[in-house]
């Protein structure tokens, strides 16, 4: 093994090593977006870089030892200095109610990551997201990485919320050119309900990769409505989390 072929080899096991390691991270800065959610923005000293779409382990440590963690998606582009997090509070959640109640700019938390390859976009393959509720935070992360990069145009966002209130990033998906649906809200461009197979053939054209994202409820309904759309299931990849509150999107609603 020459030199150049090492040094490649050492890197990927140095990054895979930080990746399985526990950090420290400091929250910089801390909004409430919503009732039901809460935004970090932190710093983390020993990172390194993520590709979008991964996300971290966020733990939490009593003073006894015991410990809570739990994944949360980067909205972050990799080149901004701060890893954001979008964190959906969950009914009786340890972590999700502390992030939301306690925690406060300056403290320091337990991170590890970034995790995943999956789901995530390769900066270079032209792609559709078709997310919904706090499933848009990886498509914001890619989204943001595309226009950094010069090329808005390779990642395209179909989003789904109850209203625009309830949907996170709304403000910054509209002005990213996302196609936007509300269930419970309707709009000068379209009434409320889910996406139409009319509605997301038009950008399908040229997507090489597509990302559905959301509660267990909303992939099944998303992927189905690709695979319908005659999408090659091999080129889905699907993100899917469990029972969310009461503003987890419902496509039957």
């Amino acid at each position: 093994m020459g030199p150049a072929e090492r040094s490649v080899e050492e890197a990927e096991a140095v990054a895979a090593h930080r990746a399985t390691a526990w950090t420290d991270g400091t929250i910089i800065e801390k909004d409430l977006p919503s009732p039901t959610t809460v935004r970090l923005r932190m710093h983390v000293a020993r990172r390194d870089g993520h590709r979008p779409g991964q996300h971290y382990l966020i733990r939490l440590r009593a003073p006894d030892g015991y410990t809570a963690q739990r994944p949360y998606s980067l909205a972050s582009d990799p080149d901004d200095p701060l890893l954001e997090f979008l964190v959906e509070r969950q009914p009786d959640g340890e972590v999700s109610e502390f992030l939301a109640d306690v925690a406060e700019v300056g403290d320091v938390l337990e991170l590890r990551g970034p995790i995943g390859r999956w789901f995530t976009w390769d900066s270079g393959t032209p792609a559709l997201c078709l997310v919904g509720g706090t499933g848009v935070v990886p498509a914001v992360a890619m989204a943001r990485t595309a226009r950094r990069l010069g090329r808005a145009e390779l990642v395209r966002i179909a989003a789904m919320g109850r209203t625009p209130a309830q949907l996170p990033y709304a403000a910054e998906l509209e002005r990213l050119g996302a196609t936007l649906a509300f269930t419970r809200h309707d709009t000068p461009e379209r009434g409320a309900g889910p996406f139409t197979p009319e509605e997301i053939d038009p950008l399908l054209a040229g997507a090489e990769t597509f990302f559905v994202c959301g509660s267990a409820r909303f992939a099944a309904y998303a992927e189905t409505l690709l695979l319908d759309l005659g999408v090659d299931p091999r080129s889905i990849r699907v993100e899917r989390f469990g029972a969310s509150t009461g503003d987890e999107v419902d496509p039957t609603s």
